[in-house]
């Protein structure tokens, strides 16, 4: 008799466990937001030319959405949760560094044109003088 409600117990805690871990999978949904939130990311850091001006960043943000969006293929949800939110993270980074650096170029830019106009102005100072 002992043995028979031993090995029930087994069973009944060996069902709850199965129970449990398919809940668990059940519980964490395919961050489809999370990709499409990524994806976005990626197009608008592409538009900023941030494949020319930050390309480091810009392939880290496709490798890793690529990843995401494997794992949620796969029904991996929590890497494909994790990957999204980097591969956001890193667009976002990447359109900053494009943005900072056609800023950078501006200023540039614009300190040669004030430079020419200082230059400019001091040779027609000094031929009406």
């Amino acid at each position: 008799m002992f043995i028979r409600i031993s090995t029930m117990a087994k069973c009944a805690t060996a069902c709850v466990a199965t129970v449990l871990g398919l809940a668990a999978c059940a519980s964490t949904p395919i961050p489809n937001e999370k990709i499409a939130v990524a994806k976005a990311s990626v197009q608008r850091a592409e538009q900023s030319g941030a494949p020319e001006l930050a390309p480091v960043e810009m392939a880290a943000a496709r490798d890793k959405l690529a990843r995401a969006e494997k794992a949620a293929a796969d029904r991996d949800a929590q890497p494909a949760t994790q990957l999204a939110e980097q591969a956001n993270v890193d667009a976002r980074l990447a359109e900053a560094s494009a943005q900072q650096q056609r800023s950078h170029k501006a200023a540039m830019d614009f300190d040669a044109s004030m430079q020419a106009l200082r230059s400019e102005s001091m040779r027609s100072t000094q031929s009406t003088q």
